[in-house]
């Protein structure tokens, strides 16, 4: 039997994001940075699973592989980087931009059944692929244990 710690919040996001669909949660963030406002993003992501590994899919339309980091630590694999903003030509006139640009950042906990050093990550059409392998580990079979 594992130990799981408790978080008292890890359901609130859930939560609020039913409640309240994509008015407040899928669109960037007010951030006060150094006194500056800026906006921040969270790409969306997709958690799936096969029986040997766990995928985890962001959406990174228009970032470059040199401007996202993946990182572990303490079972907490975060996913976080820029999308630059290209700058406009000169005889360009622009009407409306409805990108986000910008850092983010995406954390996802990860279960104890997984083989940290051997995660791996791949960038192909925009769409950033986490593979986190599974460890196999024994199922242990049920044991009675004498009452005395």
């Amino acid at each position: 039997m594992s130990v799981i710690r408790w978080d008292p919040f890890a359901s609130f996001d859930e939560t609020f994001n039913r409640m309240l669909p994509s008015v407040f949660s899928r669109g960037p963030r007010l951030a006060l940075e150094s006194g500056a406002a800026k906006f921040e993003w969270r790409p969306f992501a997709d958690i799936s699973e096969t029986d040997n590994e766990y995928l985890i899919r962001a959406e990174l339309p228009a970032v470059k592989k040199e401007d996202v980091k993946v990182t572990i630590d303490s079972g907490i694999l975060t996913i976080q980087g820029e999308r630059k903003q290209e700058k406009e030509a000169k005889d360009e006139k622009v009407h409306r931009v409805e990108s986000f640009y910008g850092s983010f950042a995406r954390s996802f906990g990860l279960p104890e059944n997984v083989n940290t050093d051997a995660i791996r990550c791949e960038s192909t059409n925009g769409v950033l692929t986490v593979h986190v392998p599974k460890v196999q580990s024994e199922k242990q079979k049920p044991k009675q244990i004498k009452v005395e």
